[in-house]
């Protein structure tokens, strides 16, 4: 894998999981990391910030590029997941999941562009193979990340001029502590059995997942390229899925998934 020896790389959400394994092999490829999150990390460069609230975004997002003296590779990895069903999930944990899983990518993207304009470099956001296959009782998660990648696309074409590569990474299932930091909804009588079952079956998934450092080289192989593709499934499998999910009649699709979970 390519050096990135003179390169910063900011990471959002970098103190834990496919974050920290991000910053962990672009350090070891010689970049300048920064971690960008509401925690300070003790292992790299750390700048604290809630990546919903934009003004303490773009004071983060500055005081990295003041350090380093810009930003060549921002990856948007914050994010959390919520599960249950539709009609027994509040409004409120609705909109704070779209505020740090897709508004938390619009906030960076804005902070970081100034930063990366003309010297070029890679922005390159961790969406879901979860936007492509929607999980039932993960609705609002998998929205979400549907709308980090259509996000990601037309992105790349914003910015192209610019010469700022646009990547949207869709992970499969990957062992972290995503899957115990899960916020699960109350679910009613009607709802419950099937919505546990559901759950389960994607937390057995996780913990059987691949390592979060599959992800990071991901990420960091699309972070070297000069032309980036517009996503890119992480996993053998996933890509498989995602494959037969352009292939098969979509209603075929979603049936299977609904037998699935």
């Amino acid at each position: 894998m390519r050096s990135f020896a003179g390169k910063t790389v900011l990471v959002t959400g970098g103190t834990a999981g496919i974050g920290l394994a991000v910053c962990e092999l672009f350090s070891s490829l010689g970049a300048s990391v920064a971690c960008m999150a509401r925690h300070r990390s003790e292992k790299f460069f750390s700048v604290c910030a809630d990546v919903s609230d934009e003004q303490s975004v773009r004071r983060a997002t500055a005081e990295v590029a003041e350090k380093f003296g810009g930003i060549d590779v921002l990856v948007c990895n914050a994010g959390f997941g919520i599960s249950g069903s539709a009609e027994c999930t509040a409004a409120e944990d609705v909109l704070r999941l779209f505020e740090v899983n897709f508004l938390g990518v619009h906030n960076a993207v804005r902070a970081a562009l100034p930063y990366m304009r003309g010297r070029g470099g890679h922005i390159i956001t961790v969406s879901s193979v979860a936007a492509l296959l929607p999980i039932p009782y993960q609705s609002y998660y998998s929205a979400s990340k549907a709308a980090v990648s259509s996000f990601s696309a037309a992105l790349k074409n914003e910015v192209a001029p610019f010469g700022v590569k646009v990547c949207a990474v869709l992970p499969g299932d990957v062992k972290t502590g995503f899957t115990s930091a899960r916020k699960k909804n109350a679910d009613d009588g009607v709802y419950a059995p099937r919505a546990e079952r559901a759950v389960s079956a994607m937390e057995r998934d996780e913990q059987g997942g691949m390592p979060p450092q599959a992800v990071a080289r991901a990420v960091a192989r699309q972070a070297a390229r000069k032309n980036p593709p517009v996503q890119v499934v992480v996993g053998a499998k996933y890509k498989l899925f995602a494959l037969l999910a352009k292939l098969l009649p979509r209603r075929l699709v979603n049936y299977i998934l609904g037998r699935l979970y």
